[in-house]
């Protein structure tokens, strides 16, 4: 099956009633015949539900929906994005041990990683990754290196290949956070990724109603190569061990579980993500070659030929470079003056809406960066970050160039 097809049929729905959707098992608990039977739930003997912390009907149809459509193994909801890098994190890491991340990360993230320090557990930053930039930062410590593949706003691109072969030359994973991408464009696994990773209420949601996080795993990584001694406990699963010791410890422990409905909501969102995609990508596209026509301001997005990662677009990515574009407008009040003209746009922190959605990052995600951070990820006073919507292209283009006349040239 090709993409949209697969979103459809790639797995059947399984209900006594008919269902065409997924039913919402709005739950705490699932009752059972007889005190043997639960026992055997718990223990992993028989197949079934005990408690929607653990494990509910609607996200395991959901989890195996996206495990199928990523190429993983297996995957694990968690009740945010962000609670899916935590816990993809955490259950490699420990106390002593160091990741490396790309200091151009979501502002959000830079926060978690400040976050870990008081657990022992460092960061080791790079201006970019790639593989030239991670091979001098890893040493016996390193359990990970963790990146955004599209990143949120730089949007610089890692060419997960190259990087992947420095992180398996050193026996250590690569986590990938696939958002801004998204199945769509590209499966990360398939290139040498180990662990993908999405905030669901975006792209894959598409209305912009549900939080919501997922954990997928390629299966590909060895967790018995000694480097990893918390999973010795955890060999007996194969490649199935880190998902294994996923549910089973830090994720069921800390509680980060979705709720049905919001993964309802996804289940019926990511159902045309292969349309939405196709649609964003178009008008993001035509969007920024109609503004890098405008005099005072710059554009910046990677499917634009004098993009430096235009090759890596056509490469990797199948020549789309996702729905998110950043503009310069020459100063914080031109940005301001822009965002606050625009009609259709909305003034919102969310991304991978229906509707276009912009956002003052400096101001707002990365409050609390210092300049060389913002600076790093591609964050100054004077840029916009734009998540393009579905609507007509003719309609934003006039939206923005109203918005452009009315603030840059009279600023």
């Amino acid at each position: 099956m090709d993409f949209n097809t697969s979103l459809l049929h790639g797995r059947k729905i399984k209900d006594e009633f008919g269902a065409t959707s997924v039913p919402i098992y709005q739950v705490s608990a699932f009752a059972h015949e007889s005190a043997e039977q639960l026992e055997k739930v718990f223990s992993n003997r028989a197949s079934g539900f005990s408690y929607s912390r653990i494990g509910n009907p609607t996200v395991d149809a959901f989890e195996k929906r996206i495990a199928a459509i990523e190429g993983g193994v297996g995957a694990v909801a968690c009740s945010s994005g962000m609670a899916a890098v935590t816990m993809s994190l955490l259950n490699i890491v420990q106390s002593g041990d160091e990741i490396i991340a790309g200091a151009g990360l979501f502002g959000g993230t830079i926060d978690l990683f400040g976050d870990l320090e008081s657990l022992g557990i460092t960061t080791r930053f790079a201006d970019t990754i790639s593989a030239e930039s991670i091979a001098p930062l890893i040493n016996s410590r390193t359990k990970a290196v963790f990146a955004e593949l599209i990143g949120n706003p730089k949007l610089d691109i890692v060419d997960i290949k190259s990087v992947s072969e420095v992180c398996h030359a050193h026996g250590i994973p690569l986590i990938i956070d696939s958002t801004t991408a998204t199945p769509y464009l590209v499966h990360p696994s398939e290139l040498g990724a180990d662990i993908v990773v999405h905030s669901t209420s975006k792209y894959i949601n598409g209305g912009g109603n549900s939080i919501s996080g997922i954990i997928i795993d390629s299966g590909n990584f060895r967790w018995d190569s000694g480097k990893f001694p918390q999973f010795d406990g955890y060999k007996v699963f194969g490649k199935f061990a880190y998902l294994a010791k996923l549910r089973s410890s830090i994720w069921r422990n800390v509680g980060a579980c979705v709720s049905p409905f919001n993964v309802y909501m996804n289940s019926v969102g990511i159902e045309t993500l292969g349309l939405r995609m196709e649609r964003i990508c178009s008008n993001a596209l035509k969007l920024a070659e109609f503004l890098r026509t405008k005099d005072g301001i710059t554009v910046n997005y990677p499917s634009l030929d004098d993009n430096p990662y235009y090759p890596l677009v056509q490469s990797q990515l199948g020549g789309k470079g996702g729905g998110l574009l950043t503009i310069r407008a020459g100063s914080k009040e031109n940005a301001f003056r822009l965002i606050n003209s625009l009609k259709y746009a909305l003034i919102a922190t969310n991304i991978g809406d229906l509707r276009t959605l912009v956002i003052h990052p400096a101001s707002t995600i990365y409050l609390h960066s210092d300049e060389r951070r913002r600076e790093l990820a591609g964050v100054y006073d004077d840029t916009i970050r734009v998540s393009v919507g579905i609507e007509d292209i003719n309609d934003l283009k006039e939206d923005f160039e109203y918005a452009v006349e009315r603030s840059v040239k009279n600023g």
